[in-house]
This record gives C-alpha cells, sequence and structure tokens, in this order.
C-alpha cells in the first residue's frame, strides 16, 4: 500500500504591497478629495460619498472615515485644497510672470471656476453646508484661504494693512462670481467671465486711486503724531 503523500503546492510570492497602505491621513484627504466631490453632486457630503470614493482609490474605509472625523466640513475643506492645486497647474509661476497684475487675478480665478466646473452641484452644496450657522466661523476660513493662494500665487508681497484690504475685497468679489457661476449656463461660461473682468477693473481702479491719494497725503502733517508730542514733549 503507497504512503499517502503529501501534495506539492507551488509556493506564492507576496503580494505586491498596496500602495495605499503607507499613506499619511493628508495623503489620504488629498487622494480621496475629487473623487469625495465627484460623488457629493448626487449623494451629498457625507458618508456614502467618502466610502464610494475611497472604494474606487482602494483605500480602507476605516482609514477614510479616520482621514474625515470631522465630518462634510473636512472633505469640502481638502477639496477647496485641490481646487488650489488645480489653480496652480493651470496657471504656472512662468506664465504668471508674463501677465501683469489684473490678468494674473483673472486668469488664477478663472482657473479655479474651470476645475470647479465638473463639480458645479457639489459646489452648490458644499457652500450650503458651509452658510450653516455651525460652519460659518470655518467657511470663512476656507474663502480667506482661497483668495490669500490667489494673491499670493499672483506674486503679493504686502505685509502692512494691504494685505488685508486687499484679501477683503477680492473675497467679496470671488464670492460674487461664485454666485453667478452657479447658475450661468451660457457657452464657456462667458457671463461669470464677463462679470469676473468688470469686479477686477473696479479693484485696480481702487488700487490706483489708493496709492495716489496716498502718494498725496505721504508728506502731511499727521495729526495723531502731533497731538502724541503735545502729550509726550521731546526732553
Amino acid at each position: 500500500m503507497m504512503a499517502d503523500t503529501i501534495p506539492a503546492y507551488p509556493v506564492l510570492a507576496d503580494p505586491m504591497p498596496d500602495a495605499t497602505a503607507d499613506l499619511t491621513l493628508t495623503e489620504v484627504r488629498a487622494a480621496l478629495a475629487p473623487g469625495i466631490a465627484a460623488n457629493a453632486a448626487f449623494d451629498g457630503w457625507g458618508d456614502e460619498a467618502r466610502d464610494m470614493a475611497a472604494s474606487a482609490a482602494g483605500i480602507d474605509p476605516d482609514i477614510a472615515r479616520l482621514a474625515f472625523a470631522d465630518g462634510p466640513v473636512a472633505m469640502i475643506d481638502a477639496w477647496f485644497a485641490h481646487i488650489d492645486a488645480a489653480m496652480h497647474a493651470a496657471v504656472p509661476a512662468e506664465a504668471r510672470a508674463a501677465m501683469k497684475i489684473r490678468q494674473r487675478i483673472i486668469a488664477l480665478v478663472e482657473a479655479r471656476l474651470d476645475a470647479m466646473v465638473p463639480e458645479r452641484e457639489a459646489l452648490r452644496r458644499a457652500l450650503a453646508i458651509l452658510a450653516l450657522p455651525q460652519n460659518l466661523a470655518r467657511g470663512t476660513r476656507l474663502g480667506w484661504r482661497s483668495v490669500d493662494v490667489i494673491w499670493r500665487a499672483a506674486g503679493d508681497t504686502a505685509v502692512d494693512y494691504n494685505h488685508y484690504t486687499k484679501r477683503t475685497i477680492l473675497l467679496g468679489v470671488y464670492g460674487a462670481t461664485v454666485t453667478v457661476f452657479l447658475d450661468d449656463d451660457s457657452e464657456d461660461h462667458v457671463d461669470t467671465r464677463a462679470f469676473l473682468s468688470r469686479r477686477i477693473d473696479g479693484i485696480m481702479r481702487f488700487e490706483k486711486a489708493k496709492a495716489g491719494f496716498l502718494k498725496r497725503t505721504e508728506h502731511r502733517p499727521s495729526l495723531s503724531r502731533f497731538i502724541g508730542r503735545l502729550r509726550y514733549p521731546a526732553v
């Protein structure tokens, strides 16, 4: 009688390492942001959109849940960061260098809008979430971050009050432009582009007038300095 033998099975090589296994949470958020936005247009900025994006990217849904522990606002935050990167890629530094400041701002804002065209409904839903009372502060910070990124990409290096006035004005223009963009059905969004161009022209006129005013008042006596001298006369 033949002895029992153990059948020989081929030894399988170790499986290929999962490229997503070693991602940091920051990298997971960056990887999933565009997929979540694509799903959010239909499913909203919630767990279903996140899990579908994770499944498509081959990322453990538990890791995705951890990456977006702060919920929908964290997902929107990551998507806006993705839009920032897309804007820089669409208008690289060498292209910006050949433009005047007005052209840079317009090109950068248009690049942001172009990046959001496929996900306009997701954007609409995102803005509705950020408008909720509990999210207003976070939404304001995200809006400020967007215009700060635009001004920095345009070459602005102001550190005085101009830093804040420029961003405050552009935030209003950008917000109004996005409102037009959401309902613009014109070809290639020409209505939005025309609206943006007019608003940026207004900013440039304001900046020019402000520069002229500051130059004219540069050597005028300072009332506050005069009062200070009366209070604290030089010894």
